[in-house]
């Protein structure tokens, strides 16, 4: 797991913690939006359920990992 954890840092040298902790739901939004691979994806929602479980949060992991698949295509 930590090998995930440090390559998800990689793109914005942000980890799921930095990314899912915001003060504000906005910053949360912004984190989630600057996700960009899906192994940054996969560490950011293992985080989320090891920790918080927020449903939003979740469904907003799972809508960033549709657009990503699209980008992909």
């Amino acid at each position: 797991m930590s090998n995930d954890l440090a390559e998800s840092t990689t793109s914005t040298s942000l980890t799921p913690e930095q990314r899912l902790e915001a003060p504000t739901t906005h910053l949360i939004d912004a984190g989630i939006a600057t996700i960009h691979d899906m192994a940054t994806l996969r560490a950011c929602v293992a985080y989320e359920n090891a920790n918080q479980q927020r449903v939003r949060i979740l469904r907003r992991l799972e809508h960033r990992a549709q657009e990503i698949r699209t980008e992909e295509e």
